[in-house]
């Protein structure tokens, strides 16, 4: 795996290459060499070797040295704004008190069926060569990739517009994330709380990942219901979760008005 240290537009892995973007280019934070490590790790725990290539001399000696010394590093406090990625037009990066994971309505209604959120090798029951080999892995993402659930940052518009990508078989353009958005259904997590689940992991590049399943009744926090999908699945809505559902009309211009209309929801919530 090769990284890719610059002032990209956002920080994502594509193709075998993790680009991380820093926040303040070519300066690099000691949060921003955490995840690094984490990310090299991760890979090593997959029997895959990292290289990594900085256009600034003194970035990437920082970087080697900042690895070469990981445990001072991985306790690195974790912000509460990171700026790395500014596609959030209200935040301008990403707030680091909740995660969430988005999924269409399809979808919504297995996982309610079943109480859980489950990665795609087990909620798909397929061999991992066909999830590897499918048309949706753009990225090339590799055999591990699908043992886990993903999570976004609470506040992200990237869950939406991933659902958005799926449904329609190709990158949504401006029409799409717009006029014609449809919002998917959101599960929201605090964050100290899931990161003591069991299975948590950090790759580096998500908030956090959990491999295999996540007990909705053990650890969601709210579940986030476009109005107009109520109808559709309150009936598959288990009583024990009726509690934390949240119904929210799509009176919205855009994803990022949603994205940002749904988390100020949320995030009042704590303070009840």
């Amino acid at each position: 795996m090769l990284i890719k240290i610059g002032d990209f537009e956002c920080s994502q892995v594509w193709d075998g290459v993790f680009y991380k973007k820093l926040s303040n280019y070519p300066e690099v934070s000691d949060w921003e060499i955490r995840t690094i490590i984490e990310f090299i790790e991760y890979e090593k725990k997959y029997g895959r070797i990292c290289d990594i290539e900085c256009d600034n001399e003194i970035t990437l000696q920082t970087l080697l040295t900042g690895i070469e010394q990981k445990e001072a590093y991985l306790s690195a406090p974790l912000p509460k704004l990171l700026t790395e990625c500014t596609a959030c037009r209200y935040r301008k990066g990403c707030v680091t008190d909740f995660v969430c994971h988005t999924t269409s309505v399809d979808n919504a209604i297995k996982i309610f069926q079943c109480g859980k959120l489950l990665s795609a090798r087990k909620a798909r029951k397929v061999p991992v060569e066909i999830l590897m080999s499918e048309s949706r892995n753009a990225a090339n993402d590799p055999a591990d990739f699908f043992e886990y659930i993903m999570f976004a940052w609470g506040n992200c518009q990237a869950g939406d517009r991933l659902v958005m990508e799926r449904s329609l078989g190709r990158f949504p353009d401006d029409h799409d994330l717009s006029i014609g958005f449809n919002p998917g259904v959101r599960f929201y997590f605090q964050y100290e709380q899931l990161r003591t689940h069991p299975n948590a992991i950090y790759d580096g590049v998500l908030p956090m990942k959990v491999k295999d399943e996540v007990i909705l009744d053990d650890w969601v926090f709210k579940i986030v219901i476009p109005m107009k999908l109520k109808t559709i699945l309150e009936p598959y809505i288990p009583s024990n979760l009726t509690d934390r559902i949240i119904y929210v009309e799509n009176d919205c211009k855009d994803i990022w008005d949603w994205s940002e209309k749904v988390y100020r929801i949320v995030e009042q919530i704590t303070v009840i």
